[in-house]
């Protein structure tokens, strides 16, 4: 089990793999703090979560706020502080960034298309990639990670490859990858870790809102030696793995997390 006084602190904790990760790291014995982004029809979902959490014996907090908003995120790190100060020896374990919002366009415009403005993009980037370092930098300033943390990013192959209006995501996967690694470099004199795990095909929110996603996920299942989807608890395992003190000399890496989805090549086969 954990520490007595350690935490988590999961950037979009309210479904998919931040909600499974949160459940799999409290299983585990750790505090968790979840910031989401919801309204009143997913807030239930919330709620859920948070009777989960009570159930496994945790402390846990969940703030509904937007991460990307600068102003929260310094009230965030004043809270997080003021509980951590009421439990001795307290330190955030683990930061997992799995914020999923951004803009689906077209970069040219086809057929009168609506096209992707540069608030657009810029909105994209800061919420799923700056906001890495940008938490980063308020966790090892305040003195809330230590020696041991962990950070990690989800990330996805869509950071290489190319989907009808996903130009703007894609680019903010594969910034979040780079700065992944530049983060492991500045941050090993602190002993902490930087990784990302790059997830295969997940049936999430998120996914769901990409159009066509029905045919990624009908070619992920094709092309996965499994034949099936991965899911958020495959994630949220190999969380509880990379979380251990035995996994510190893993560092500026992107894991594939997919059971082969990206590395077997299996659209040649025609059964």
């Amino acid at each position: 089990m954990a520490n007595s006084n350690e935490y988590v602190l999961v950037l979009g904790a309210s479904s998919g793999f931040g909600r499974s990760s949160a459940i799999a790291l409290a299983r585990e014995g750790y505090h968790i703090f979840g910031v989401h982004l919801d309204r009143a029809a997913g807030l239930k979902q919330v709620e859920e979560m948070r009777q989960q959490l009570s159930d496994l014996g945790v402390r846990h907090h969940f703030y509904n706020v937007n991460a990307a908003d600068p102003a929260r995120r310094a009230e965030l790190m004043e809270e997080m502080k003021s509980e951590m100060s009421k439990h001795s020896d307290s330190r955030i374990k683990m930061m997992l960034h799995s914020l999923a919002f951004g803009t689906l366009k077209q970069f040219v415009s086809q057929e009168g298309a609506e096209v992707i403005t540069q608030k657009n993009l810029e909105m994209t980037l800061d919420v799923m990639a700056n906001t890495l370092v940008y938490y980063t930098q308020d966790l090892v300033t305040n003195g809330l990670m230590k020696d041991g943390g962990r950070i990690v990013g989800l990330t996805s192959a869509g950071a290489t490859r190319v989907l009808p209006m996903y130009g703007a995501v894609s680019a903010a996967k594969a910034a979040m990858e780079s700065y992944c690694r530049q983060l492991a470099l500045e941050l090993a004199p602190f002993r902490i870790t930087v990784n990302a795990i790059r997830a295969g095909v997940t049936n999430t929110p998120a996914l769901s809102k990409i159009p066509g996603s029905d045919v990624i996920m009908a070619n992920a299942h094709m092309r996965n030696p499994y034949h099936r989807l991965t899911t958020p608890e495959d994630v949220a395992k190999v969380l509880t793995l990379l979380v251990k003190d035995e996994a510190e000399w893993i560092n500026g890496v992107v894991l594939g997390v997919d059971g082969g989805e990206d590395s077997v090549d299996l659209t040649w086969w025609k059964p």
